[in-house]
């Protein structure tokens, strides 16, 4: 062999091997967008009967809701466990690296684990529902530093604990404790040092994440509080503006989504009554918004909602177990169809052209085409591993479908053959 080719198996081997990248990572709350969207391609249009073959599962995780982030070749989560916090971090391979507490939990109403980690250039952050926030070294599990948010800026926790997934922004890490000395705040992301805290609310926080766009040459910031919609400067935490949006029983829990200047927002609400759905425009620098249109379908409680090729979809609220799977248009808000699976409302995100929906009630995954055209569930199978509510979001990476069930955690291979 000449020394040309050998050099060339040399490199190939070192990028399969030293592993330079683990495929698309899914790093935080509703993937790396936060947007409920994975990029990958490739994946199967079709499960085997009985489902997607499952590479491997653990149990252990205690009580939580939270999701998975995926990075580095590192799956992370969070569970409670007799009253305390605990981040998990599992290799690819579904073996434990290490495990490391973060300090009490939310031990209240549907009590566990709220939130998702973030994962970010080496530490791992995460916000507890007693609204601390804490940085880990993300192959350690070290502690670097933590922050109680609600002490700090003079928040109170909320009827089902704090909710909040933290987002990273170049040096800083956003949360909303809501509290009067800061409604929403940026930490240095290394240190924990207060950089802005938005001021001069006097509403709390809810179950929102926040989404940072930019429009007009502004970086701006979004997220749903107790009773209003707000927009925020991500330079300085300055309120931008500020649209009333109460919900019933103050469930404001929903990731904004924007594209193209426009924002959407949905709660829970009496249907008949008041909107569930609005979509708002913002003027051309950011600094105004208006309404565009209003729905009342699509009133989504806490599993999320995507935007694909200019259709919504996510599934509706008719009470606690119950719901609908609909879809609407961006741009106008009507309702392209309302169908009916399981008799149940769930969760769902989007890669390659289809639609992972997990259900609440029985716990099915289904694979559905994202297409208007219908509500087409080609294949699904039944989560039997974990036990309490099936509210932790699916996630994808690298050809796989992680699904979070209490203290049970799975990993489906879904790459096509």
């Amino acid at each position: 062999m000449n020394r040309t080719k050998w050099v060339v198996l040399v490199v190939l081997g070192v990028l399969l091997v030293g592993g330079v990248g683990y495929g698309d990572d899914w790093p935080q709350f509703r993937g790396p967008s936060r947007d409920g969207k994975s990029a990958e391609t490739g994946l199967l249009k079709k499960w085997p009967e009985g489902g997607p073959e499952l590479l491997w599962s653990v149990r252990g995780l205690g009580i939580g809701f939270s999701s998975v982030a995926v990075a580095d070749g590192f799956v992370y989560t969070t569970g409670m466990l007799d009253g305390e916090g605990f981040l998990f971090a599992y290799d690819l391979a579904g073996r434990l690296k290490w495990k490391e507490s973060y300090g009490p939990e939310w031990t209240g109403s549907y009590k566990g684990v709220r939130t998702t980690p973030t994962v970010d250039a080496g530490r791992i952050y995460m916000f507890s529902g007693t609204g601390v926030m804490v940085c880990f070294d993300a192959k350690t599990g070290e502690k670097v530093w933590d922050v109680d948010t609600l002490k700090k800026f003079e928040g109170k926790n909320i009827r089902w604990g704090m909710s909040c997934s933290p987002l990273i922004d170049g040096e800083k890490v956003y949360c909303t404790p809501g509290g009067t000395k800061g409604i929403m705040v940026a930490l240095d992301k290394m240190t924990g040092r207060t950089i802005w805290a938005t001021t001069g609310l006097s509403e709390s926080s809810a179950y929102s994440s926040p989404i940072l766009f930019e429009r007009g040459g502004k970086r701006l910031l979004a997220t749903m509080i107790q009773k209003s919609v707000i927009c925020v400067s991500a330079d300085d935490g300055r309120l931008v503006w500020r649209v009333p949006y109460p919900a019933s029983s103050e469930t404001n829990t929903l990731t904004p989504i924007h594209q193209d200047g426009c924002l959407y927002v949905t709660n829970v609400v009496n249907r008949g009554i008041t909107s569930a759905g609005t979509m708002f425009e913002l003027s051309e620098d950011g600094t105004s918004v208006k309404k565009k249109w209003n729905d009342q379908m699509l009133d989504n409680q806490h599993g999320g909602v995507v935007l694909v090729d200019g259709y919504l979809y996510g599934a509706n609220w008719y009470d606690n177990t119950r719901g609908d799977w609909i879809c609407l248009d961006w741009d106008s808000g009507e309702v392209i169809y309302k169908a009916t699976w399981n008799g149940s409302k769930g969760s769902v995100i989007y890669a390659d052209g289809m639609l992972y929906c997990y259900d609440e009630k029985p716990g099915d995954v289904g694979l559905v085409k994202a297409s208007p055209d219908g509500f087409e569930v080609v294949s699904s199978f039944r989560v039997t591993q974990g036990s309490g509510q099936h509210w932790a979001h699916p996630a994808i990476s690298d050809g796989r479908l992680y699904i979070r069930h209490g203290d049970a955690l799975m990993a489906y291979d879904i790459k096509a053959k």
